[in-house]
């Protein structure tokens, strides 16, 4: 979960420095790549804390899918 913080911030900061739309489009593949993986543990099953934290970072992930992704 921290991990995933520092990266959401990370991405949030480094939004801003984006020059070129390459960029932008190999944060957005990396983005959607982070949803399936949380997606994929979300289809093995998982407690009700487990769900809660997920969702959280997936709305955090669909924010950001909405910045980088065109």
């Amino acid at each position: 979960m921290r991990s995933l913080m520092v990266l959401v911030a990370g991405c949030v900061i480094a939004s801003g420095a984006l020059a070129h739309r390459g960029d932008a489009d190999v944060e957005c593949e990396k983005v959607k790549q982070k949803i399936r993986h949380i997606q994929s543990k979300m289809r093995s099953g998982y407690s009700r804390a487990q769900g809660e934290k997920m969702e959280a970072q997936l709305r955090k992930l669909r924010a950001l899918r909405s910045r980088f992704c065109r």
